[in-house]
């Protein structure tokens, strides 16, 4: 199986658990892409949070009904990928730029469902680089700050984020208590936001790849 068959496979499981009546956050990247063509191959009579600009085009092209955010108390189900994926279902995210906004919409539900390539599965965070989305008046400082937290460099990116702030690459190497740095990047001033989200966020990963179709939870991995 290849790695966008696999994407796929794993993108259209996901449309599988969704339902009639369902509000649902709709995540960015090449394999949820796959989730939201479902979708709207479905034609279910549902209501989506979309997660980026790019999202909300694609939504709106396979007819799903969009709202903002703030217009719902809580989501039924978000479905999104992932860039890395470690043994305790901590994920980085980011690499398409979204990853404040995948976060905010991760966090109105209890059922965050994940889809990914095996590709994806690693031992421990880090070879992908961590995303931060950083506010434009002091880029530098903010780096420094990541910097003194273990980071060997910040690389900028070209293009702001949908939010209109700065995207970045910190590279850690290996991250090995990613709850812990995760905390102290909260504490940045002037970091609007990172890549790492906690397996304690996520109801179950769906893998697709050589190997077949898997469903991971933390239960299993234990």
């Amino acid at each position: 199986m290849s790695a966008d068959a696999a994407k796929r496979a794993a993108g259209r499981r996901a449309a599988e658990l969704v339902s009639d009546g369902m509000t649902v956050g709709l995540g960015t990247g090449t394999t949820v892409a796959h989730t939201i063509i479902a979708l709207g191959e479905r034609a279910l009579d549902i209501t989506c949070v979309a997660t980026s600009h790019a999202t909300e085009q694609l939504a709106t092209q396979v007819g799903l009904r969009l709202v903002a955010p703030d217009e719902v108390e809580s989501l039924d189900i978000a479905v999104d990928g992932a860039d890395e994926v470690d043994s305790e279902l901590n994920l980085t995210k980011g690499g398409g730029g979204a990853l404040m906004r995948e976060k905010i919409v991760a966090s109105l539900t209890e059922r965050f469902v994940v889809v990914a390539d095996d590709s994806k599965l690693v031992g421990r965070l880090g070879d992908f680089g961590t995303p931060i989305e950083l506010m434009p008046f002091a880029p530098r400082t903010v780096a420094r700050a990541i910097e003194r937290l273990g980071a060997r460099e910040v690389l900028l990116r070209e293009g702001p984020s949908d939010n209109g702030n700065l995207l970045a690459d910190a590279r850690f190497g290996t991250i090995e208590d990613p709850a812990a740095l995760s905390a102290a990047l909260d504490a940045v001033p002037g970091l609007a936001g990172h890549g790492i989200f906690l397996g304690s966020m996520v109801e179950r990963v769906l893998v697709d790849g050589p190997g077949g179709a898997r469903t991971i939870t933390a239960a299993s991995r234990s």
